[in-house]
Parts: structure tokens; sequence; C-alpha cells
């Protein structure tokens, strides 16, 4: 998470391990502002509990997660998540929707019934 970091989380990781490297990272941030646990609760109005959670790796919301980002003037980390997914050929077509290859003749419509008596 930090500029130099050699990490690389890979699919073979569990889901546990990927949010401890996470935590450890931000940890880093934190000691790196040379900040306490109790600053950064403070700073982004969350609780300590909150921040000791996020650090080693337990559950948070993704608004305390952005909260703390914010505080430690890492925000632009979050920018690693929007991509434009390509479009393929076949949504562009859906989009366009169907155009005329050629002109269709003029069709007269003949009645194959008799008029009805009612």
């Amino acid at each position: 998470m930090h500029e130099k970091s050699n990490i690389k989380f890979n699919y073979s990781m569990s889901n546990d391990a990927i949010l401890k490297l996470f935590g450890a990272q931000i940890r880093q941030m934190r000691l790196n502002r040379n900040l306490t646990q109790s600053d950064l609760s403070e700073q982004a109005g969350l609780s300590r509990n909150t921040i000791i959670e996020l650090e080693n790796g337990g559950s948070g919301t993704m608004n305390s997660l952005v909260q703390v980002l914010r505080t430690l003037e890492k925000i632009e980390i979050l920018n690693h998540f929007i991509t434009e997914a390509p479009v393929s050929p076949l949504q562009i077509a859906k989009l366009h929707g169907k155009t005329r290859q050629r002109a269709s003749s003029n069709r007269q419509i003949k009645e194959d019934k008799e008029e009805s008596e009612w």
C-alpha cells in the first residue's frame, strides 16, 4: 500500500492473509506519519478499537477504511480499484441496436381467408 511495496496479492492467499497484509500496510502508513493509534482514531473520527481491528486484518467497514486512508493522506490508493472495463463488440452492437443492411420491398397483404359473415 505504500509506494515501494513489493507485496503482491494473489489468488492462492487466503482472505485472512490478505487482510493481515493490508492491515500491516495501514499500520506502516500510520507509523510513517508518526501517529499513534489514538491519534489516528481521533483524526479519522473512529474508535481506537476500529483502528486496531483494521491494522490486525480484522473486520471493518469500507467507510472506516476510506476515513483512515483520507486521514493518512493516501486516498489515491483507491484509484487502483477504478478501471474502465473494455466493452466487447457484442455489447457495442447491443447498445447501438440493429442497423438496417438493405431495404425491404413493398408487400401487399393478401387475405387468404374469406370475409366473415359476422
